[in-house]
């Protein structure tokens, strides 16, 4: 039998579940998954719609794009239009890029990214654990990523017909290794005879990363992804943002020592560098700290946080 508990908040019930999220997330960002065995790739009309998170296919042609990706990577796809012959700005693709970042801010980062996701089942490794906090001015990294590598050299840098190339997808984004050249040089033997010095160079960059992710919490999300660079735009701004309730509060300390993107909730409860995940929440002893999705930063709680979990009851 099932009933309601009312004793925790829906936030504590969301960020429990995290894991979940994730694995759903990335399942059906990878819906097509026999691609993965038989090296093709999937043209469908899933392609002309971008996923929020950081998943392999910049364009239907990409010989190193996700065999199973359901839709197109935001950032590939930004980079494959400011790097066409006949440029122009694309307000689709940056349109949806704001609205995610306004509804949702970098929860997109912690619940919904299937990179971000790949890097947290690495750090589960059991091994000694290294600290991010005095290497914090390499988040800024991020941002000139952004600026330099996904828009301002596909423009500058055009060959004779007038195109330039994605250049943080092709030399720096991982997750093109990860989902599209591994699986697929596995399974085709003409695309594994193609391999040249460009995949072993990206092949490191992913090798460093995996190493990285195991010592380090998310290395790649914190200095170098520039979609996770994008969302931390609108953390302040987003609807759904970190609450806390200063009656209920009683300063241990928990939620900061807890958080692994080195932030403070009570004192910057929606700074650039949160990924609403949730560790916060459960670590909180007095359940002071929730989720929140509504305009402004304060005013009554939400909905989420008010909703009421269900769970089994084991006494029926």
């Amino acid at each position: 039998m099932w009933a309601l508990d009312k004793k925790k908040p829906f936030s504590f019930l969301l960020a429990r579940w995290r894991g979940l999220v994730q694995a759903c997330a990335a399942l059906l960002t990878n819906l097509h998954l026999p691609n993965f065995l038989t090296g093709t790739l999937y043209r469908g009309a899933g392609k002309t719609v971008c996923v929020p998170g950081l998943n392999c296919y910049s364009c239907p042609g990409a010989a190193g794009a996700c065999p199973g990706a359901a839709g197109a990577c935001p950032i590939g796809s930004f980079q494959a239009v400011v790097g066409s012959s006949k440029f122009s700005f694309s307000y689709y693709i940056t349109g949806i890029l704001i609205l995610l970042g306004v509804l949702l801010g970098r929860f997109i980062c912690g619940f919904l990214c299937p990179f971000g996701w790949f890097q947290e089942l690495l750090h589960k490794i059991p091994t000694k654990k290294l600290s991010t906090k005095r290497l914090k001015p390499l988040t800024y990294l991020k941002y000139v990523i952004l600026v330099v590598m996904v828009f301002l050299l596909p423009v500058l840098v055009v060959n004779e017909a007038g195109m330039g190339d994605p250049f943080f997808c092709k030399y720096l984004c991982p997750q093109g290794v990860l989902e599209g050249a591994i699986p697929l040089s596995l399974v085709n033997s003409s695309i594994r005879a193609a391999l040249g010095k460009l995949f072993s160079w990206k092949l490191c960059v992913l090798i460093t990363v995996v190493v990285l992710s195991v010592i380090f919490y998310r290395p790649f999300c914190k200095w170098l992804c520039p979609l996770g660079a994008f969302y931390a735009l609108f953390n302040r701004v987003s609807l759904l943002s970190m609450h806390v309730d200063e009656s209920k509060c009683v300063s241990c300390g928990k939620c900061a020592r807890t958080c692994p993107m080195d932030v403070d909730v009570t004192k910057t409860p929606n700074h650039s560098e949160c990924i609403r995940c949730g560790k916060c929440v459960t670590a909180c002893p007095t359940e002071a700290v929730r989720f929140r999705y509504a305009f402004g930063s304060g005013g009554a709680c939400s909905k989420l946080s008010q909703k009421p979990i269900i769970e089994e009851n084991k006494g029926e």
